[in-house]
């Protein structure tokens, strides 16, 4: 059996999906006993455990959400209660093999709000007894209680468990305002639940979508310091046909699956309308998080180790130039191609030099893909265009090495605007087997470029002249975790940061507030707001849903669904753009605007717009 609690503590763990949206999707009707299924068809609940492990579920949950006395009588099948929930572990068990935990699902005996007499609490206590000890005599890892509502239940429920002596997790239920069937908020229930000692681990499940179970998370796990699990539904269901269906695709799930354990979750998983699929794409995101060790640490340069005066930042670059004096600057953002051909990018380049654009930004591997080197495509357009170039920098594919090699070798020919980041990890792009490196993040690399900009190098050497990097890095004002964002933004500044580039800004006062706060730090630099001009409805909703980081309000998403035509979308999200430009102009730097899907002409356009120059 493998230990589930010390695992989860050393790493976040991926639950498998939906066992009921698997069997109705393999023709199953929705009255038939699903746990019944464990002895009248094992081979499709074997099938169903074995997707979910190439999956790279690393828990996979038995077939026995209802398989207690109280609900198989309702069926006829009381009398078969142990044998279906020990059929059930053993199914799981062939299929999980030596390095996948099994854990026992175990749901609710009463209806939602439905309240328990004395009597009824025998029958519970029994129920739970009779099926928690077959499962535990089969061999468990741990119990997991799921989409409970009533929480005097689930306290029960695992004061059965713990005389069994596995890991036992309770997992509440909530709905779309954060609340119990009984109307309980979900950080009174938590908060309860903290203090049970027959509960190791805590959780929410099924009721609404990623989006609400995000922000439940946000509210409860300052609660607890247990484990804490989520597995949200695929989105709140919809009736389409006749059928009940969960619209959520597995890109939109992932991406809300890796906020939940950037905001602490040890375990994620998915309940219903979630598919091997599902899981797929969130262990590649999952892993990649976790795996994402910075174990590197850059000293920083001491003042009588200089071995020549720094470059003032005003005579880094033209770009720095305009910085420097307070002079708004505007960029454009145009991705290397995947191709060689590097004609088409030129010529946008090309056009946005002619149409007034201070430089170009130019991303390092967005996602997690693979591009022509964004440093050739940098050297190409400043050499053929003449327009400076700012070469955002990442840290995921080279070692510490090979990044000081780049960033001295970039501004040895010609390159001085650099943009640091830390980059998604491999596995949520196209290549999940490559190899993260990581031997820093964004703050270690932005120290490195400071050291070099004093003659001195990351392994303490010495050398002349020194570089002129103008170094920026990048800031989130919608961060989930806002206090760890503002204590990053403020390490990077004393690492040597100069400048900073934000994500796309929607809301115009989180912004505001974002800068606020920042702007009462001993030292400040100069914030280039990023902008996205939105296309359309489709376009609003996927930044809104899938895109960790940016916040797109309601208003904005009511006025992109009045558009009709691609046309009126591309104007509208163009007047958009301009009013929150307008509305922050006097707080920001300048402007880092987007070509949405390569379109550059539509930048530009939001660009003639902006405040004089």
């Amino acid at each position: 059996m493998l230990n589930v609690l010390k695992r989860i503590q050393k790493s976040p763990l991926v639950f498998d999906g939906a066992m009921g949206t698997m069997l109705y999707s393999k023709g199953v009707f929705i009255n038939t006993c699903y746990d019944e299924l464990n002895l009248t068809n094992p081979k499709l609940i074997r099938s169903i455990h074995q997707e979910y492990v190439e999956a790279g579920a690393d828990v996979i949950e038995t077939n026995t959400f209802g398989a207690n006395r109280i609900k198989l009588s309702r069926y006829g099948l009381a009398d078969k209660t142990v044998a279906i929930n020990r059929a059930a572990v053993a199914l799981a068990r062939v299929e999980a093999g030596e390095s996948v935990s099994v854990a026992a699902s175990v749901g609710p005996c009463l209806a939602p709000g439905q309240i328990p007499t004395e009597t009824l609490t025998r029958e519970l206590e029994a129920a739970y007894e009779e099926q928690i000890g077959a499962l535990t005599e089969a061999g468990v890892d741990a119990i997991v209680f799921e989409t409970f509502s009533n929480p005097d239940e689930l306290r029960l429920a695992a004061r059965v468990a713990r005389r069994f002596g596995v890991p036992v997790f309770g997992c509440m239920t909530m709905n779309e305002r954060g609340e119990t069937a009984l109307g309980s908020s979900a950080e009174e229930i938590i908060a309860l639940l903290n203090t049970d000692e027959n509960l190791d681990g805590l959780g929410i499940n099924c009721g609404t979508g990623p989006t609400q179970a995000c922000e439940t998370l946000a509210h409860v796990l300052p609660l607890t310091q247990k484990p804490f699990l989520v597995m949200p539904n695929a989105g709140l269901p919809r009736e389409i046909d006749g059928r009940t269906m969960y619209l959520a695709n597995p890109e939109y799930f992932t991406e809300y699956a890796k906020r939940f354990v950037e905001l602490g979750a040890r375990g994620v998983g998915g309940c219903c309308g979630t598919t091997p699929e599902h899981i797929r794409m969130v262990v590649r995101a999952v892993k990649g998080l976790s795996g994402v060790k910075h174990h590197i640490e850059v000293k920083a340069y001491r003042a009588d180790e200089v071995t020549a005066p720094a470059t003032p930042i005003s005579e880094k670059s033209r770009f720095a130039g305009k910085l420097a004096r307070g002079e708004k600057v505007c960029t454009v953002e145009i991705l290397p191609p995947r191709s060689c051909d590097l004609a088409v990018m030129l010529q946008k380049a090309r056009t946005c030099h002619v149409q007034g654009a201070d430089a170009i930004n130019i991303p390092d591997g967005p996602r997690a893909s693979s591009r022509v080197s964004p440093m050739i495509a940098a050297l190409a357009i400043k050499n053929q265009i003449g327009i400076e170039p700012i070469l955002h920098y990442c840290c995921r594919d080279r070692n510490l090495i090979g990044m000081q090699a780049d960033l001295m070798g970039g501004f040895a020919a010609g390159l001085a605007n650099f943009l640091i980041i830390t980059g998604d990890p491999p596995k949520l792009g196209d290549y999940p087997d490559a190899t993260g490196v990581f031997d820093l993040d964004a703050i270690g690399l932005t120290q490195v470029a400071n050291n070099l900009n004093h003659g001195r190098d990351a392994g303490g050497g010495t050398f002349n002249p020194p570089t002129s990097i103008l170094i920026g890095v990048g800031a989130n004002p919608c961060a989930l975790d806002l206090d760890r964002e503002v204590e990053r933004y403020f390490r990077k500044i004393d690492a040597g940061a100069e400048y900073a580039i934000t994500q796309p800004v929607f809301d115009p006062d989180a912004l505001l507030r974002f800068l606020d706060r920042v702007g009462h730090y001993s030292t400040t630099i100069p914030v280039v707001a990023g902008v996205w001009p939105l296309t359309s409805f489709k376009n609003a909703e996927f930044m809104k849903n899938e895109v960790p980081g940016v916040e797109v309000p309601d208003q904005v998403l009511e006025r992109m669904s009045t558009c009709k035509t691609r046309e009126e979308g591309r104007q509208e999200g163009i007047a958009i753009a301009r009013a929150i430009c307008e509305q922050i102009a006097p707080n920001v730097a300048g402007f880092q605007v987007s070509a949405p899907f390569g379109q550059v002409d539509i930048a530009l356009e939001v660009l003639r717009g902006l405040p004089a120059r």
